[in-house]
């Protein structure tokens, strides 16, 4: 059955941040601090889903999907990381699992969003060989709740975003500039989502998966400098993240750093635990020309010539279709089943006169990259395609400027309305059922 869906994250729809005992994730210290997210926007509330969850699936009953991917919170489950579990935070995704299977929605949670219990920050963070052991530990203890009835896992969401914008640049939490000092923030979040298909896998979970933010990578010409400074992007931001998983290698290097002082004996045994899907974000290609300074060795030069959203992203759907392509060419026989698990756009979206929401750029941007997708499934296994999101939500740095819902949410009163890409998908999944692409 191929799956439609949506997806979101428990931080930024959540709210309750200190509600039943939840603990501290390094996303409240960040928010809290001035000058980290544009006009100083956290996500205490962002959509109480907490709260109001019944009624967000109810909206996604409606819509007709037959797959939500949303992610648990570690530090609700695990307030310190580690040590004492606590149940009422388990009880939450226990009701939130049997709400969606009644409505015959899927399940498919997401283990880690970026949302690292502060007290493991303390002690390092994904900079911390140990935080990897923790993230099992976590994996062990949520599965063997929900394990009977989840039918699919996945274990880390964008690593390579997660390394990049929270230890490298700094953008995000835990809000560090490493730059390519971060590379173990690579290798130890590949370890531990090996450890967590192991340690999910003994608690019975049927399928595992995880999810890579990946770009087709454009060079900006064919000269030797920028074809150079290609690979290295493409190194980086793709092969880094999927070799391992896919080939049990890790890519050459040499352009970027190294990780010999990190890799020990049988991790890329433990990373590469054979996956049953590759979950795949898209959101668009990216052009790389040779590098301005000794800093990086790439420039990210932009795209011009298509569409843009309110975030500046190109709107480039056959991107799609040349990234799963080109993960079936490269990968071959080693490539599992994809699922494309993110895939959507930010638009300003004010409601009109009458309060309803015509935002037929999104459903353009739906319509071209389910398009795409279509076109990819000729020659590459597709299972399933999560538009994200289901709710305008707490979009991490940017705060609550950037709406990338089916449904608006006004952040006064938490009011939900579907927009007319809702209405627009949930015809489309209508005249799609029972094929897939």
């Amino acid at each position: 059955m191929f799956l439609w869906g949506t997806a979101t994250a428990a931080y930024q729809i959540e709210g309750a941040v200190k509600d039943d005992g939840r603990g501290a994730s390094i996303w409240d210290t960040f928010t809290h601090e001035p000058g980290r997210t544009r006009d100083g926007h956290t996500g205490d509330v962002a959509c109480d889903h907490y709260h109001r969850w019944p009624e967000d699936v109810a909206l996604m009953a409606d819509l007709g999907v037959n797959a939500y991917r949303f992610s648990i919170a570690w530090s609700r489950v695990l307030p310190l990381g580690t040590g004492q579990v606590e149940p009422r935070g388990l009880d939450f995704y226990d009701r939130l699992v049997d709400g969606l299977l009644a409505a015959g929605i899927a399940p498919v949670p997401t283990l880690f969003h970026w949302d690292l219990p502060q007290a493991l920050q303390d002690l390092g963070g994904w900079m911390n060989r140990d935080i990897s052991y923790y993230f099992a530990e976590y994996a062990a203890v949520v599965a063997e709740r929900l394990a009977d009835r989840v039918p699919m896992w996945i274990t880390l969401n964008e690593p390579f975003v997660h390394m990049a914008f929270g230890y490298g640049m700094g953008v995000h939490a835990p809000g560090q500039a490493l730059l390519f000092d971060a590379l173990p923030v690579a290798h130890h979040q590949l370890l531990g989502h090996g450890l967590a298909v192991q340690a999910l896998r003994a608690a019975g979970a049927r399928q595992v998966l995880i999810t890579n933010n990946c770009t087709p990578v454009w060079p900006a010409s064919g000269s030797a400098e920028d074809l150079a400074a290609a690979d290295a992007y493409d190194t980086l931001h793709n092969r880094l993240f999927n070799d391992p998983i896919l080939l049990g290698e890790y890519p050459d290097l040499k352009a970027i750093g190294a990780l010999d002082d990190v890799v020990r004996d049988g991790d890329l045994a433990v990373i590469s635990t054979p996956l049953d899907g590759l979950g795949i974000n898209y959101y668009n290609p990216t052009r790389i020309g040779a590098p301005a300074d000794d800093a990086l060795p790439f420039t990210d030069l932009g795209i011009t010539g298509y569409p843009t959203t309110a975030f500046g992203w190109p709107v480039v759907p056959d991107g799609l279709r040349e990234l799963l392509t080109g993960l079936h060419a490269r990968y071959g026989a080693a490539l599992p089943p994809v699922y494309v698990t993110e895939n959507g756009c930010s638009q300003e979206d004010l409601p009109g006169p009458d309060g309803t929401i015509d935002d037929q750029g999104r459903i353009a941007f739906l319509d071209g990259h389910i398009t795409a997708v279509e076109q990819a499934a000729a020659g590459v296994d597709v299972r399933g395609y999560f538009v994200w999101s289901l709710l305008d939500n707490f979009e991490w740095a940017e705060g609550y400027h950037q709406r990338f819902g089916l449904v608006h949410v006004d952040f006064d009163t938490l009011r939900r309305t579907p927009k007319a890409s809702y209405a627009w998908l949930r015809d489309r999944l209508t005249a799609a059922k029972p094929q897939s692409p």
